[in-house]
């Protein structure tokens, strides 16, 4: 809640602005609704440069295939089994620019992210990892865009004792809890 407000069409022509779009864009590119097609050709659309989107479109295509969504406890088509509850929540923690210049930003977003579905038989119950994406950023139509993008795991804290929640418990929190739409 601290800082300079995004200018009306974007966000801020700083490092600040690249910081809070790049947090933002984490948050959109680990969200469940990437594994909806028109949902994430619509998300590309909107954070990645014009000139990349086909890129981008193309790469995740082939990266959220039928394998992929089995994988990860989805149908094949993408679509939650009925009685679960799937998630996919990127969480940043910190950003820092590594590189930037009046039009482009390279920032670097530490997140914790969650991913699973939540129901009482899942083979696929929700866990949470560690990982850093980096961005390269350019300010391209009155806002920040991503250029690339890349990640990486951690950095990642030595696991807590806390107690697994039931899947019935995770279900309700993800359900009752929205997730974050803008950082910073």
């Amino acid at each position: 809640p601290t800082g300079t407000r995004p200018v009306n069409s974007g966000y801020a022509h700083d490092e600040q602005g690249a910081q809070s779009a790049a947090a933002n864009y984490a948050v959109a590119l680990g969200s469940a609704e990437m594994f909806d097609e028109g949902k994430r050709d619509a998300i590309l659309r909107a954070i990645i440069t014009p000139s990349r989107v086909a890129d981008f479109a193309a790469t995740l295509d082939k990266a959220y295939t039928p394998a992929f969504n089995k994988n990860v406890g989805l149908n094949e088509d993408g679509t939650t089994p009925k009685g679960y509850t799937f998630v996919s929540r990127t969480n940043p923690i910190g950003t820092k620019v590594t590189e930037s210049s009046s039009d482009t930003a390279t920032v670097e977003v530490w997140c914790s992210g969650l991913l699973g579905l939540a129901g009482e038989k899942s083979t696929t119950p929700v866990t949470n990892s560690w990982f850093t994406i980096t961005m390269q950023l350019e300010w391209t139509a009155d806002d920040w865009k991503i250029v690339t993008h890349s990640q990486k795991e951690g950095p990642s804290p030595v696991p807590g004792d806390d107690r697994a929640s039931s899947a019935d418990e995770m279900a309700k929190a993800v359900q009752e809890y929205g997730g974050f739409t803008y950082a910073r």
